[in-house]
């Protein structure tokens, strides 16, 4: 081969190599860990909280999860970006149900991939009752009461109001009667007045002029 052939696969193999250097080098900045202790807490009748955690370093933005009840092919799919955070609120669960949970971490390349699959059930309304302390049972049934009170003190506020209203409502009319009444009676008395006829003198004698 002659000197400019061999110049030229020189320089196509280092063009080559520059290529394979610069595509690990991106890939090796994109890619992502999955994530790391992936927990579920608050663990409640109809919600849970999962919580984890990422590797330092990591452009984290955002985090995808999905959630799976047992044995059932149907996902509900929750993603968030542009957030630091590293836990999530499950909501609109089902009591006495096995559910499966995935985290992912997303960044501007992408998406990593799932975390350690992690299960847990929620528990029977039954149960969670059972489960309080009687001071937590206690404080529930006094915030209820508390409740009750602050409606009632409401309605009694709204009826006093009420009666009051029309309480004063009442004595503007009676006081608006009691200043007519003077002018009915001076009009009786001026009217009957004019209805009644002059006396006339009876016995006397009659005179005549001759």
């Amino acid at each position: 081969m002659d000197k400019p052939g061999l110049c030229a696969a020189a320089a196509l193999l280092l063009l080559l190599l520059l290529g394979f250097l610069s595509v690990s080098s991106v890939n090796a900045d994109t890619l992502l860990s999955a994530p790391l202790n992936v927990t579920i807490r608050e663990l409640m009748v109809n919600s849970a909280v999962v919580t984890w955690e990422i590797l330092e370093g990591d452009p984290v933005i955002g985090f995808a999860i999905t959630q799976q009840k047992k044995d059932v092919r149907m996902l509900r799919f929750i993603q968030e970006v542009n957030t630091t955070t590293r836990s999530c609120a499950l909501w609109d669960l089902d009591e006495d149900t096995e559910y499966i949970v995935h985290v992912q971490s997303i960044s501007m390349g992408g998406s990593s991939p799932p975390s350690q699959p992690v299960l847990f059930r929620t528990p029977k309304e039954s149960e969670k009752m059972a489960s309080k302390s009687p001071d937590e049972v206690m404080m529930e049934e006094f915030g209820q009461a508390a409740q009750l009170r602050a409606g009632e003190l409401i309605i009694i506020v709204v009826v006093l109001i009420m009666w009051a209203g029309v309480i004063a409502l009442f004595c503007r009319q009676y006081d608006i009667i009691k200043d007519n009444e003077p002018n009915n009676n001076k009009d009786k008395a001026k009217n009957s007045s004019e209805c009644s006829t002059p006396e006339h003198p009876q016995g006397g004698l009659l005179r005549s002029n001759v």
